[in-house]
């Protein structure tokens, strides 16, 4: 971390005035990373899709068919992570460190018990998963055998996350950045390998990505643990020596993880579900349709990324000066970080207008799935400035520790507007009709969180005014 950017989040434990200048580079700075890592993930998954892709519609459609539950447990692992981590944002705001690095300690054993859970139910509905999900038999078997491997390698995506989230929250953009980047490099290096040179297809494809994980991680917990000068507990910054108490969980830490973390896991359960009901409504529009759907997801990951590195930079800058019970720095982050996400995610939703087809054409050779696909991104352009907005306010919020409100907001938009509307629009419009639906839901899920924003019911239990 350069010395501008660990002053001025000094500043922020020490009370210090910052210009709106040093407010929007703080953000941008700490934002440029993470989008980094957001884009270049994004730009590897496209590399590895399309290696799939290349082997056919039918290896497309048997991942696309179980992607959405990946995504679940991923959500879920995810919520983990962050009900411990907006605790250890608080404490650094407070410039309390030892209780930083306590929180931190206790999560390690708390996420990895949750990930041994996780892991346990994915493996138990693995064979029969893909048949609830309305798989055809041509594809069930590769679905699952992805499914099973996703799911094993599923400890090392939660202790990944959690050391990143972690380093993100303590201020350190850079390293959990540079890591993802890295991940995503040996991602499509091992599926290279798996698919190409040893031509296990579907299988490969899974294998790769969870080596990848597997490497980030070990790399990730290292540089949580041995090397960060905020949360290090074995290197050269804390040499006293622990005992099995020290990372023992506590009922208030678990309590309060809960408290941030429990309406996230319940939003991603129920988010996951939706997801997987759209699932089930496009899989009878065919092979094509599951394949068309789910390349142009991966598509349209290229455009959001970038809103979700800015949510990040906005988690990290509310939780230290929500920690420092500092209510209009606060509120000024809050509002500059949205209004970044939105003129970003605009450029890029313009761009996405622009190269559907040639975008679509990389994922596959399949006339139809590009013409498809390309039809549906191009509906889809046309929300990404209000799901910036919804992205953005909800790393907000989190931030805050607000997050059962958010997910209510999740819940009401996911399955009162964009189920009910696909599910009316699929029959006559197809998949059209379907990414018809999510792009109103998106737009209304913006307006929504934005409302929010400006009436500040998320700032309400913020300690003192100040700052």
């Amino acid at each position: 971390m350069n010395k501008e950017k660990r002053d001025l989040l000094a500043a922020i434990r020490e009370d210090r005035e910052m210009t709106q200048r040093e407010k929007l580079w703080l953000i941008v700075s700490l934002s440029i990373p993470s989008i980094l890592a957001q884009i270049s993930a994004t730009v590897m998954f496209f590399i590895d899709a399309s290696m799939v892709g290349h082997l056919g519609a039918q290896a497309s459609a048997a991942i696309g068919l179980v992607e959405t539950t990946g995504w679940l447990m991923g959500g879920l692992g995810m919520a983990a992570s962050m009900g411990f981590s907006v605790q250890v944002a608080h404490a650094i705001g407070a410039n309390d460190l030892k209780r930083a690095r306590r929180v931190m300690r206790q999560s390690l054993v708390s996420c990895l018990l949750w990930s041994l859970s996780i892991t346990t139910a994915a493996l138990a509905i693995s064979g029969r998963l893909p048949y609830w999900l309305g798989g055809t038999e041509e594809i069930a078997h590769d679905a699952t055998i992805y499914f099973i491997v996703i799911g094993l390698f599923g400890i090392c995506f939660q202790l990944s996350g959690l050391a990143a989230s972690m380093l993100k929250c303590s201020g350190n953009m850079k390293i959990p950045s540079a890591l993802n980047i890295a991940m995503c490099v040996m991602d499509v290096v091992f599926n290279y390998i798996f698919i190409y040179v040893f031509r296990l297809g579907v299988l490969g494809a899974a294998l790769g990505t969870g080596l990848a994980e597997l490497l980030a991680g070990g790399l990730m917990l290292y540089f949580l643990l041995w090397r960060s000068d905020m949360l290090g507990i074995f290197g050269r910054y804390h040499r006293r020596n622990l005992t099995w108490h020290d990372f023992r969980p506590k009922a208030e830490v678990v309590r309060n993880a809960f408290n941030i973390g429990g309406p996230m896991g319940l939003n991603h359960v129920l988010m996951g579900s939706a997801q997987i009901v759209s699932t089930l409504i496009v899989a009878p529009l065919g092979t094509v349709a599951i394949a068309a759907h789910s390349l142009a997801i991966t598509v349209e990951s290229l455009c959001y990324m970038p809103g979700y590195g800015i949510a990040e930079a906005a988690t990290t800058l509310v939780g230290q000066s929500f920690g420092a019970a500092k209510d209009r720095l606060c509120r000024s982050f809050a509002y500059m970080s949205a209004g970044l996400g939105i003129v970003v995610m605009t450029a890029m939703g313009v761009l996405m207008w622009v190269f559907a087809a040639e975008l679509m054409t990389i994922m596959t050779p399949v006339d139809d799935i590009i013409r498809i696909g390309a039809e549906c991104l191009r509906i889809e352009a046309y929300a990404e400035p209000m799901f910036a907005a919804a992205i953005v306010c909800n790393g907000i919020f989190v931030g805050a520790g607000d997050t059962l409100r958010p997910a209510l907001m999740n819940l009401l938009s996911m399955w009162g507007v964009r189920l009910t509307l696909a599910a009316l629009l699929a029959t006559t419009y197809g998949l059209p009709g379907v990414w018809t639906a999510m792009a109103a839901e998106l737009t209304f899920r913006g307006v929504i969180f934005l409302a929010r924003l400006f009436q500040g019911g998320w700032m309400r239990n913020i300690k003192t005014s100040n700052g």
